[in-house]
């Protein structure tokens, strides 16, 4: 693992991972010097330099659009799939071939890309300690530092090992700074099972959890870092996890413990005490908020995130017809998804992975919903309209138009949408156009509140059945979103099967290209059902004035049971013997 798990001694300060404006993107605690290169020995014989060093471990944390080679993780899932051939998910996972170069920096990349920041968390806790006091610094004042970023170095370092646990079962557990010349690095023993990296998860976080920030008293200049409430909030989402049915049998989370460590954050840090859901008079514009504004900006939602920097139009994922280059698009299995804004559902049935369940190529349609196959838009859940650029929304100065061999459909076309869909989620067009210009900020948030809303719902359904603190839960997540209509008035949520559907269908919407999907079918069990199921578009031809529109098959997906684990890199396997997951 040599390679894999140490960066060697001489480290660029903030350089090659760069956030953008780091005082711009996180308040000044982010600041970098210039593109000095030190030795270990340099950067822990000054304080600045040590926090310079803290502070770029934050940079390991990853930004989610576009990172699988032009492709999103949402694009390996069945919510859409990417207008770039050459793209990622579209050239590797959704043909089956988890060895293809596209899918490297996702499949793995991300084994060297953590295992440095592990490095990185280790290097900094064995060494921070040592490091001389500089004159203005009282020893209360060092104590309270080194405290707090220790425990930001444990808080990042259990994340890292969550986000390679998920994709490559267990892994070695490496707690202390290695030396990369060391042969006997190769060794290091691997987990017999993922239990021991799922439970030294939870240890480290909630040992390193008190002595974080508080949210009630930290200072907006230190907005990025791990504090106490994104602490809660990350073991909210492990327990969910580790309760549900590919973990359960590991017997370290039960679906009680679940729901109380999204309550304890509920009642700790939501409920507006510190975070909420972001509203406005407008469902759409509230929902579409509560993605593209910012912590600083005052959005109560954030709760963890990295900020990217500003930008104008995003021309990769942006219509063709307005001079973009597709990207990601959307499927019809995700616009099938979304209730009706009278809080109907337009489909008969959904399965186990949250989607309605198709016949002959199409979900048997709920009458009693108002919703119609001849103008399937209408009258949707405004999440669909924030999150889904479809024919004749508006975007910029027209609709869009992707009829056949419309402006944004137009024949011969290499990237125009595969399934008639473009994304809108994270661009805002009322800050940015290709021609008048404009920028925004490029949120991306790992954890917000409305996730910690549907953590508590769903693992209170499951240990408890369809209690009023589930439609509670729930309702508030769907108030925002306009759909207003109470939830007990639905004669298809009383019982435990069904509501567990409901919210598997709410939970993708909600959570729609916000690198949920691809983990939440995996951990139900169901990645067979979801993720080897064709991908949906939709056809419009346009007769006369009449627009006909018929569900079509956009994609074939192949998926099997092995991919629920990535392979452990060939690199890995050579230099170690490690034996490789079930299936590679």
């Amino acid at each position: 693992m040599k390679k894999v798990i140490l960066s060697i001694t001489i480290i660029s300060i903030l350089s090659g991972f760069a956030l953008t404006s780091c005082e711009d993107a996180f308040g000044d605690f982010l600041d970098k010097q210039p593109s000095n290169e030190l030795t270990e020995e340099q950067v822990f014989s000054n304080w600045t330099n040590t926090r310079y060093y803290y502070h770029d471990i934050y940079n390991f944390l990853r930004n989610g659009r576009g990172r699988i080679n032009n492709s999103w993780m949402d694009a390996t899932t069945d919510l859409a799939t990417t207008s770039y051939s050459w793209g990622g998910a579209r050239s590797s996972f959704n043909i089956g071939n988890y060895y293809a170069g596209s899918g490297a920096p996702e499949l793995i990349s991300t084994w060297e890309h953590y295992y440095r920041a592990i490095r990185k968390c280790n290097t900094l806790l064995e060494r921070i300690e040592s490091v001389p006091m500089t004159d203005d610094q009282t020893v209360a004042q060092r104590l309270a530092q080194v405290r707090r970023m220790k425990a930001e170095a444990r808080t990042l370092r259990a994340y890292f090992y969550w986000e390679l646990a998920l994709r490559y079962g267990a892994v070695p557990i490496i707690t202390e700074r290695l030396d990369p010349k060391d042969e006997s690095i190769n060794e290091i023993p691997r987990p017999s099972s993922v239990s021991a990296n799922f439970q030294f998860i939870l240890n480290e976080l909630e040992a390193s959890r008190d002595s974080l920030d508080n949210e009630m008293t930290m200072s907006a200049e230190n907005y990025g870092r791990f504090t106490q409430g994104a602490n809660l909030a990350l073991q909210s989402r492990i327990k969910l996890y580790l309760a549900s049915p590919r973990f359960e049998n590991l017997n370290l989370v039960s679906w009680e413990e679940a729901a109380e460590a999204a309550e304890q954050f509920i009642e700790l840090f939501g409920n507006g005490t510190y975070y909420r859901l972001h509203t406005h008079a407008d469902p759409v514009t509230a929902y579409m908020q509560a993605i593209t504004t910012r912590k600083q900006d005052l959005n109560p939602e954030v709760i963890f995130w990295r900020n990217d920097g500003q930008s104008d139009w995003l021309r990769s994922e942006s219509p063709v017809g307005f001079g973009g280059d597709g990207g990601l698009s959307p499927s019809q299995n995700l616009v099938d998804m979304y209730d009706m804004a009278n809080g109907h559902s337009p489909f008969l049935s959904y399965d186990a992975t949250g989607a309605p369940v198709y016949n002959n190529g199409a979900p048997s349609i709920n009458v009693a919903s108002g919703y119609s196959d001849d103008d399937p838009y209408s009258g949707r859940d405004a999440r669909f309209y924030a999150t889904v650029l479809h024919h004749g929304a508006m975007w910029w100065n027209r609709p869009i138009d992707v009829s056949e061999g419309g402006a944004d459909n137009p024949r011969g076309s290499s990237t125009a949408s595969p399934t008639g869909y473009y994304n809108r989620k994270y661009m805002d067009d009322s800050r940015t156009h290709p021609i008048t210009g404009g920028t925004m900020w490029r949120n991306w948030i790992f954890i917000r509140y409305a996730e910690i809303l549907l953590n508590y719902a769903e693992a209170m359904n499951e240990a408890y059945g369809p209690v009023d603190e589930v439609f509670d839960a729930l309702q508030q997540v769907r108030d925002r979103a306009g759909l207003t209509a109470d939830l007990r008035d639905r004669s298809d949520l009383n019982d435990q099967e069904s509501m567990r559907n409901f919210i598997r269908k709410e939970r993708t919407v909600e959570l729609a290209f916000e690198d949920h999907r691809a983990w939440d079918v995996r951990r139900w069990n169901v990645a067979v059902e979801a993720l080897a199921r064709p991908i949906y578009g939709m056809t419009i031809q346009a007769v006369g004035e009449e627009l006909h529109f018929s569900r079509r098959v956009a994609q074939e997906r192949v998926f099997e049971p092995r991919m629920y684990l990535y392979p452990i890199p060939e690199a890995e396997i050579w230099k170690t013997g490690m034996e490789n997951n079930p299936g590679w």
